[in-house]
């Protein structure tokens, strides 16, 4: 088990790959098979404290042709180190308005869930890391496979990009790409279908 120590938090999360700066939002973007997808990841000025941590909330919101299909809170926070910790996220789908499943939400500290780092303050091709844990529920793994990726999204055109590969022992058969730029976080997702979520552009308040 991991043993988490509140005094060795701090309270900004400032990875260069993982930045939470209170009142972003980051706009995406994904042609998918069911519809046009459209997600915005807003960095809020709240915190929730998990296992004595204050984490900072992070309010992901996904529509489909415009409806509402999640609506997620997701809690970081980050160590003295760097390491940028994942402690849970209450997840909610919506099918035609309605609330139809909170599958794969989990909270440190219960239930036997435990956090997980999200991204490592030095990552290093081949590190592989547990991002999330409760069994059969949420078992997300990521594997570092490049750090001078590129990507040209329509927010822009980048190089030097971190990429990780994402999966999980739960579906042996999904694999999601992330690359994340310095200073901004995640620019580009791509599932195991070539579905690209693309980053459109960035507000701040």
């Amino acid at each position: 088990r991991i043993d988490i120590d509140p005094a060795d938090f701090v309270a900004e999360v400032d990875n260069p790959y993982f930045p939470l700066q209170p009142g972003t939002t980051l706009v995406y973007r994904s042609q998918t098979p069911d519809g046009l997808e459209r997600e915005e990841v807003h960095v809020t000025h709240e915190t929730k404290t998990i296992l004595g941590v204050p984490c900072v909330v992070v309010h992901d919101v996904v529509t489909r042709d415009g409806s509402l299909i999640e609506d997620t809170l997701d809690w970081y926070a980050q160590d003295k180190s760097g390491n940028v910790w994942y402690f849970g996220e209450e997840a909610k789908e919506y099918e035609d308005g309605e609330l139809v499943s909170i599958d794969g939400s989990w909270k440190a500290g219960r239930d036997g869930a435990q956090p997980g780092i999200v991204m490592e303050a030095d990552p290093k091709v081949g590190d592989l890391y547990r991002q999330e844990f409760l069994p059969k529920e949420a078992e997300d793994l990521a594997r570092v496979m490049d750090l001078d990726a590129s990507a040209e999204v329509p927010y822009g055109s980048f190089d030097g990009l971190l990429q990780t590969d994402d999966f999980s022992p739960l579906e042996p058969d999904v694999l999601e790409q992330k690359l994340y730029a310095p200073g901004i976080g995640t620019v580009l997702e791509i599932d195991q279908g070539g579905v690209r979520n693309e980053l459109v552009e960035i507000h701040t308040e």
